[in-house]
């Protein structure tokens, strides 16, 4: 049996391999918190893209309602009796076409009232010329005297006005024979009648038979607000906005989709409405399928002007200070983020249009904005959005990679300390 003399060059010799153990553990800790420093250096990835100067349109979106082309309440002008509806209700008319036959018994013999009346004052004018032929003459002669003579003629003139008087008249009831048939005074679509047949109209009742609506093409008026229509004035007084193509109106409709036809500005009103404190633009849009309707609503995008050397930046690169001011980062020559201020002027296809703030060739972050701050280093690459489904499907097979290999550096790890128990078991068994 050993004497504890006999065990001490033993637990020397332990102790000294322990205490190089501890070390060496030491010194591989301190190279590896070195190394993954050494990784933390290089500067951050950052997506950019380069500011280019360009003409933007000044794109404002605007509520409207759609209004008729023309509108027509088809009222008789003449009284009676409907005998007939000519046309079918929601149907499409043209103008001149009859839309109803008025009973015409009485009109048309008045008519042959005023006929009668004009060839009798043709009768009696053709007496009197005779007259007149014979006494011009007798009084070359003196057969007749001067003042008789005189007479004739002027009776003659008398004629000659009663018959243009039997003729108007005459016409006036043939004008009020055609009124029996009620006809379109305008194309367009119909709407309900309001009289069936052996309805009685007159020529003075307030309520229309029908109404006719043209919609090709179609009104949308819009209501703009004073105070963003005082800002337009302004920047086209101060140039900051060309006016030479402000009449283009684009239209999204109540489900959301867009119209396929684009509109041209029309009218504007010349004052503001007091109650709403807005002005009404019209707007006019061919409406060959009949899409629009009276009375819908929709979203109109009226180009008022055109902002000259403007930038337009993805929605993701702005952020906003607590102030509510637009401010951007940018890389500058040396690779360091600045931040810079800017001023926005409303959106076009998603993307800010930024009118302050910007010069021709600056790097604006548009990926990675979160992650660097004012000052940093960072190294700059052109903004792919493509990249990004990329990047996020290489994310997810290295997270199955990772999930792959955490059992086996379980494994590693209780293998280490499976020898670490047998060195200390051994260290005790030397020790007894």
């Amino acid at each position: 049996m050993r004497t504890a003399k006999n065990w001490a060059p033993v637990l020397s010799a332990c102790t000294l391999a322990v205490t190089l153990a501890l070390v060496g553990c030491s010194k591989d800790s301190e190279q590896a918190a070195q190394g993954a420093a050494a990784q933390q250096m290089p500067p951050a990835q950052v997506g950019v893209i380069v500011a280019q100067p360009q003409s933007v349109e000044n794109v404002v979106e605007m509520t409207g309602r759609t209004s008729a082309y023309q509108i027509s309440e088809v009222r008789p002008q003449a009284s009676g009796v409907i005998l007939k509806r000519l046309f079918t209700e929601g149907s499409y008319v043209r103008r001149g076409q009859a839309l109803y036959e008025i009973d015409d018994r009485t009109n048309r013999a008045s008519v042959d009232n005023f006929k009668a009346a004009e060839r009798r004052a043709q009768a009696n004018l053709n007496a009197l010329r005779t007259t007149e032929g014979r006494y011009r003459q007798l009084v070359g002669s003196n057969a007749v005297s001067k003042q008789e003579y005189d007479d004739i003629v002027a009776q003659v003139r008398l004629a000659e006005a009663d018959l243009e008087a039997a003729r108007a008249t005459l016409k006036n009831a043939q004008i009020n024979l055609g009124y029996s048939t009620v006809r379109a005074p305008i194309s367009g679509q119909t709407g309900r009648s309001s009289v069936t047949a052996g309805a009685l109209v007159s020529a003075s009742q307030a309520d229309p038979l029908v109404t006719i609506q043209q919609l090709d093409p179609i009104y949308v008026d819009i209501s703009q607000s004073s105070a963003e229509l005082l800002r337009l004035r302004q920047g086209m007084n101060n140039g900051d906005l060309d006016q030479s193509n402000n009449t283009k109106v684009k239209l999204k409709l109540e489900d959301g989709s867009t119209y396929p036809i684009e509109g041209n500005l029309a009218f504007s009103d010349a004052s503001v409405d007091p109650e709403t404190g807005s002005v009404t633009l019209r707007a006019v849009f061919s409406n060959p399928n009949q899409l629009l309707l009276p009375g819908m609503f929709a979203t109109a995008q009226v180009v008022q002007g055109i902002v000259p050397n403007a930038y337009l930046l993805p929605q993701v690169a702005v952020s906003r200070t607590p102030t509510g001011s637009a401010q951007v980062m940018v890389v500058n020559a040396e690779n360091k983020v600045e931040t810079r201020s800017i001023e926005t002027s409303g959106l076009k296809d998603q993307q800010w249009i930024v009118t302050k703030g910007l010069k021709a060739g600056d790097k604006v972050i548009v990926e990675g904005v979160a992650k660097v701050k004012e000052g940093q280093d960072v190294k700059p690459s052109m903004y792919n959005p493509n990249a990004q489904k990329v990047q996020t499907q290489q994310g997810g097979a290295q997270g199955q990679a990772e999930q792959g290999a955490q059992p086996n550096a379980q494994n590693a790890e209780a293998g280490t300390e499976a020898q670490s128990t047998h060195c200390l078991l051994y260290t005790s068994d030397a020790a007894d």
